[in-house]
């Protein structure tokens, strides 16, 4: 006979501070500097405004934006103004709604922590022993 699996309530227990919801594709510092920028901007930015505000060089820019692309949280557009190459970047409404949803399991860590720091600290488990300073 089968065990039967663990209701998702309790299962949550076991992991608490897993953090489920901190989405790979996102959480990484350039990449969630890029899709920031581009939350913050509706009607998009160009690829040179981008790699201002993320202080970025091309060639990273161009991989991350390439990654997040592939995840289908942004899209590039290119074209031309004045006989010259334009790219211009969006987030996408799934890459909106993936990265609000970062945000919220984002939150949650802060709170957990925040939490954490205002409890009274576990005591040391082995007499004798000084808490280590890092």
């Amino acid at each position: 006979m089968k065990a039967k699996a663990p209701r998702k309530d309790e299962r949550a227990g076991e992991a608490r501070f897993a953090y489920e919801g901190l989405d790979r594709v996102i959480h990484e510092r350039a990449r969630l500097s890029v899709l920031t920028s581009l939350i913050t901007h509706p009607k998009g930015l160009t690829f040179a405004d981008l790699k201002q505000l993320c202080a970025l060089t091309d060639g990273n820019l161009s991989r991350h934006l390439h990654v997040l692309e592939r995840g289908r949280l942004v899209a590039i557009v290119k074209g031309h103004e004045r006989n010259r190459p334009l790219t211009v970047c969006y987030i996408t409404a799934p890459g909106r709604k993936r990265y609000l949803e970062y945000l919220e399991t984002l939150e949650q860590v802060v709170r957990d922590a925040a939490k954490a720091g205002v409890e009274k600290p576990a005591p040391d488990l082995v007499s004798g022993l000084a808490p280590s300073r890092v």
